[in-house]
């Protein structure tokens, strides 16, 4: 299976060393190696990266690691196929517009005989159920909220809807943002930390590095962290509640 990863903060924030472990899952440390992609939201605009080779051999993933791109919501994702030849059409994150917003999605899972009618509104380009998941989704959004995008709470009243439908074919892990708040659901594995003051040192499973975030914050500042498998060994890492919608915004977990 795939594995995700995503951060949502209150202030913008780079992704760099939770991404020097989770990059080497792609090949080095897991045998993820049919593609990666991440997504930076800045603004009302968002910074892809995509390659469908594996993300410890790759050179744009060098780049993204070496890159302090800060963000109030980042998206992640690394690639074991399941559905879909290995190629950049294939490779998550996938973004959409609707209602004036760009919208990035990416799902760990296998959702068996999934066809979804489409109403022209949003057509996956790629062979992928992940990608017909998005575009349902979206579809589905749209229809249910003519008048334009809803409040938080609703919002995530219809992701969950929607989940609970789609989740009864397969493993329905995915992340999805527009920017103002990220959105988690967990079918088999996801798990969360978030991180404020008082601050401390944090070390990667995946390779040998650490970092003292006290050094590097202020007292203000809080970022969540989502991730397939935790991605530090020295913190404690939650489980999200599964087969439901959890909603992070400003860098925590906003209950439903």
């Amino acid at each position: 299976m795939c594995q995700l990863m995503g951060m949502n903060c209150n202030v913008p924030t780079d992704i760099c060393f939770s991404f020097t472990g989770f990059q080497a899952r792609g090949g080095a440390t897991d045998v993820h190696r049919d593609g990666w992609g991440i997504a930076f939201f800045e603004g009302r605009g968002v910074r892809v990266f995509l390659d469908p080779q594996p993300s410890a051999d790759s050179l744009v993933a060098e780049l993204v690691r070496h890159y302090p791109i800060r963000s109030l919501n980042v998206i992640a994702h690394i690639r074991k196929a399941t559905q879909g030849e290995i190629g950049l059409e294939n490779t998550h994150p996938f973004m959409r517009e609707l209602w004036g917003r760009y919208w990035i999605f990416a799902h760990n899972g296998n959702l068996a005989d999934y066809a979804p009618d489409f109403d022209g509104s949003f057509l996956p380009v790629g062979q992928t159920d992940s990608e017909r998941a998005f575009c349902h989704l979206l579809q589905t959004l749209r229809a249910r909220f003519p008048a334009g995008m809803p409040a938080r709470k609703r919002l995530q009243a219809a992701i969950e809807d929607f989940s609970a439908q789609v989740r009864a074919l397969g493993q329905f892990n995915f992340l999805l943002s527009n920017g103002d708040s990220l959105f988690a659901h967990r079918s088999t594995d996801l798990y969360y930390i978030v991180r404020q003051a008082p601050f401390t040192v944090a070390h990667l499973k995946d390779q040998d590095v650490s970092i003292d975030f006290s050094e590097v914050t202020t007292q203000d500042d809080r970022v969540a962290l989502i991730a397939t498998q935790p991605l530090t060994d020295n913190e404690t890492w939650t489980p999200l509640p599964s087969d439901r919608i959890a909603m992070f915004v400003d860098g925590a977990l906003r209950e439903s």
